[in-house]
């Protein structure tokens, strides 16, 4: 079955991007390349209980099983050696990145509480978005007595523009509702 949000974007989205941004061939329109999904979590350095509850927690809302990220360099104010496990992380790609985005914009976003919209300005500026959500329990695949700890997580949203203008167009036509800014 294909996701509702890759049919949008082939038949609706696709077009409309390349009349907006005047391009002649449809390879140069942007498109969505892939979801990088990120807990960070300093505290796992002491307990690998926690870990092993966020990559259960993050595997529910992906439907992936998530690696799990060491430390690059030995921070002693942080406790920290290098090489040690510090936070999970997941990337999708294709039909699981359309579903996963389908479910954050229509699901998890709406209930944020006070929700207005996004910020504008969390482009990087090579055409990837960087959202944080300020806990897991947005999703619904998240179960509310089972969680020992409210996490938050990074939602990076890579795309194959070249320049945030192009790449705030095709998440604009994806749904990401930005705030006025």
């Amino acid at each position: 079955m294909a996701a509702r949000l890759r049919e949008k974007y082939q038949k609706e989205i696709l077009p409309a991007l390349q009349r907006e941004l005047r391009l002649g061939n449809p390879m140069a329109v942007p498109k969505l390349e892939k979801i990088v999904i990120n807990i960070g979590m300093g505290e796992a350095s002491q307990n690998a209980k926690l870990l092993e509850s966020a990559q259960s927690e993050l595997a529910a809302i992906t439907g992936q099983k998530p690696v799990i990220t060491r430390a690059k360099k030995s921070i002693a104010a942080f406790h920290l050696r290098e090489g040690m496990p510090i936070g999970v992380c997941v990337t999708l790609r294709g039909e699981r990145m359309y579903e996963f985005l389908d479910r954050l914009l229509n699901i998890a976003l709406p209930r944020v509480r006070d929700f207005r919209g996004v910020s504008p300005h969390s482009f990087d500026g090579r055409g990837g978005y960087t959202l944080g959500l300020r806990e897991q329990l947005l999703f619904p695949e998240v179960d509310y007595a089972k969680v020992e700890k409210v996490r938050g997580m990074n939602v990076t949203l890579v795309t194959s523009a070249h320049d945030q203008d192009h790449a705030r167009a095709l998440l604009r036509h994806l749904g990401v509702p930005f705030r006025a800014a």
